[in-house]
Order: C-alpha cells, then sequence, then structure tokens
C-alpha cells in the first residue's frame, strides 16, 4: 500500500555534475522519482545559513507517493546524498544535500533513527514554506495544525503594547 511523504529539500554547496545549490535542489527533486511517485514540487527557495554553515541555502519541498515504509525511505533518502556528494561530519554544517521526512499518510513514527513528524520543522520557515505551497492542507499529527496554519504561526507579526 502506497504512502505519502512530505520531503524537505536542502543545498548550500556546488556540485560536480549539477552546479550551484538550486540545481542541485532541482536534480535531487527529479532523484526522488526512484522512490515513488513525486505528486508535486514546490518552488526552490533561499534560505539564510544555520548552525555551522556559512552559505546560504537553496530549499524545497516535494510530495512523494511510495510503497516505502519510514525507515527504508529514510534509509534511500541518506544513500541518495551519499551519491550527490554528503560526506557525514558536524552537524548543521555545509552540505551538497539535505533530505528529510517531514511528515508521513500514516501519522506518527518513531524509533532509535527516525521521528516522523521532523521534531524541528514547526519552527523552520526555509521548510514551511516550500511545505505550504505543496502540502498546505496536511495536518502534522501531533498538534492539529495545518501546514498553512503552522507557517502562519512562524510568520505573523504581533504588535507590543506601548
Amino acid at each position: 500500500m502506497s504512502s505519502l511523504y512530505l520531503v524537505a529539500l536542502g543545498s548550500n554547496r556546488r556540485h560536480h555534475l549539477y552546479g550551484l545549490p538550486r540545481a542541485v535542489v532541482h536534480a535531487a527533486m527529479e532523484e526522488l522519482a526512484a522512490f515513488g511517485t513525486v505528486m508535486a514540487r514546490s518552488r526552490v527557495v533561499r534560505s539564510a545559513p544555520v548552525g555551522a554553515a556559512q552559505r546560504r541555502f537553496a530549499n524545497a519541498a516535494s510530495v512523494l507517493a511510495s510503497e516505502y515504509d519510514p525507515p527504508a525511505l529514510l534509509a534511500a533518502l541518506k544513500r541518495m546524498e551519499r551519491e550527490f556528494g554528503r560526506r557525514p561530519g558536524r552537524r548543521w554544517g555545509d552540505r551538497v544535500l539535505d533530505l528529510d521526512i517531514v511528515l508521513w499518510s500514516g501519522g506518527e513514527w518513531a524509533d532509535e533513527a527516525l521521528s516522523v513528524p521532523h521534531p524541528h520543522f514547526r519552527e523552520r520557515a526555509f521548510v514551511l514554506g516550500p511545505a505550504c505551497e505543496v502540502a498546505r492542507s496536511w495536518r502534522d499529527p501531533v498538534t492539529g495544525l495545518t501546514i498553512a496554519q503552522l507557517t502562519r504561526r512562524l510568520t505573523r507579526c504581533e504588535a507590543l503594547p506601548r
């Protein structure tokens, strides 16, 4: 039985074949088809560096229909990252490709290697912005809020009292 996955993609390093991070993300969105049917692709957006990273990121999101269960898809995504040239190293650093399972149609998943929903997606505009383009009505199984609602919460400004 096929499941739907919301996959976040990011890059902030050049690739020897694809070139700039934006092109790396586009190529990775195409390669996701090896694991199922890509149902939707967001635009690629630019975002500020996070953590130890020095360069701006290119980010996007895709909806993937796949027969893989979450651990199998995670293994496939990690293999794809390595094939694109990602090397193990410090967390939050520069990388050729970063792929994360953000949500899946089965709700929550938790084991030693994987937590779905992604534990930090609710506070990351670089994930929620692209996700809102392709899965705005999807619900976070933890909060019950839609991607659109989470995006508005993250980007909403509130007036301070005088």
